[in-house]
């Protein structure tokens, strides 16, 4: 009776499957980098469950978006970032009749290699990672390696490479005004990720191989562009009423404002077509808004002495875990509670640097504080 019955469900799978785009991700071209026993969750849902159940999801809720320690409850946080770029995904997505399980599962795991003290303690870990290893830290990278080499004990989750590749080229750091999908093999995507270390600005050029990774990319954008002003208005570091009016006749000038303008566009220029793209205007406006919000709130949203003081702690508990490590000192954090749960494939295939860094990037903000007030 059971078997009878997950055989209907799969036949009513495939019968949705049939709607979608031509340009949309079938179910059946999933793809994985180690053998996996599927069951009857359509393989992308499936991806999408094995991230909001793993321990790296968990920590998203205390890691920062833009403005950290402060004392404002309202405040975004990575969590809520995640939540809205997979809402603003799906929503894009079912417009355009694409695979919205491949675009959940990417949209929720996007950001999990994102450091403590969000952009900033991504800079200095980046600093740390040329100088001890040589090889570039970027957060889009930290993901897949997490999900690759890090969760579940060290042995990886095993997504598949659809989920991996978007949550790669995901970097909403990079506007443009089309996405088009490169198509790649599972070995070229596991270059692009090797590449990434040694080549500068390799984020620039990863390409999504999906449509559904350019929408999440595009959404990533969306999903922190307009509530971004809104957490700035929050704490009273800028008035709405100091965004420049070629921005609000476009967009809008609330984040609801934003958003809307920003899909309907979207879905506008790209139903049907094989890419993602959005009008002139609205890409123009969308660039004004990156370049007033990098001015008037990233460069401001940290002290040089708060810097100071972060660099100051990522440098004092890299040479400390280091240390630890070196002299396998069982007391040390970096035992206690990231080393002690991994397995041999991960302690064995990793050099006691990258170990150091994983942790390090792992951290939530409260933790990273924590750690740090105990040696100074």
């Amino acid at each position: 009776m059971e078997e009878e019955i997950i055989k209907e469900i799969k036949k009513d799978q495939e019968k949705r499957e049939k709607l979608l785009s031509p340009y949309a991700t079938k179910n059946s071209d999933h793809e994985r980098y180690f053998p996996f026993k599927e069951d009857m969750r359509p393989p992308f849902w499936r991806d999408a469950d094995r991230i909001i159940h793993s321990l790296s999801y968990n920590r998203y809720s205390d890691k920062t978006q833009v403005f950290s320690f402060n004392d404002n409850d309202h405040l975004s946080r990575r969590m809520t970032h995640v939540q809205m770029v997979s809402k603003v995904a799906r929503m894009i997505g079912r417009c355009l009749n694409l695979n919205e399980d491949l675009i959940e599962a990417a949209a929720l795991g996007h950001d999990i290699g994102h450091t403590p003290l969000g952009h900033v303690g991504e800079s200095l870990l980046n600093e740390i990672s040329v100088r001890e290893l040589g090889e570039y830290f970027n957060h889009n990278v930290q993901s897949f390696r997490t999900f690759m080499y890090l969760d579940r004990e060290g042995e990886g989750s095993n997504l598949n490479v659809q989920v991996l590749d978007a949550v790669l080229c995901h970097n909403g750091e990079f506007l443009s005004c089309k996405y088009e999908p490169r198509k790649k093999t599972k070995e070229q995507l596991l270059k692009d990720y090797q590449d990434s270390y040694t080549v500068k600005d390799m984020s620039k050029r990863l390409v999504p191989m999906t449509l559904e990774g350019c929408v999440v990319r595009i959404s990533d954008i969306i999903g922190y562009i307009g509530r971004d002003i809104e957490d700035a208005i929050l704490i009273g570091a800028i008035k709405r009423e100091d965004i420049p009016k070629e921005i609000i006749d476009v967009l809008g000038t609330k984040n609801g404002e934003i958003i809307d303008s920003i899909i309907l566009d979207i879905v506008t220029h790209s139903y049907g077509k094989p890419y993602i793209e959005m009008s002139e205007s609205v890409f123009n406006a969308m660039m004004s808004l990156k370049n007033f919000n990098k001015e008037r709130i990233y460069s401001k949203a940290n002290t040089k002495e708060e810097i100071e003081y972060y660099r100051k702690g990522f440098n004092l508990l890299f040479d400390k875990y280091l240390k630890d490590i070196e002299t396998n000192n069982k007391d040390s954090a970096i035992y206690k509670d990231f080393l002690k749960d991994k397995k041999p494939i991960y302690k064995d295939n990793t050099s006691s640097k990258r170990m150091v860094i994983d942790f390090l990037a792992g951290m939530t903000d409260e933790y990273f504080h924590k750690k740090y007030e105990e040696l100074i």
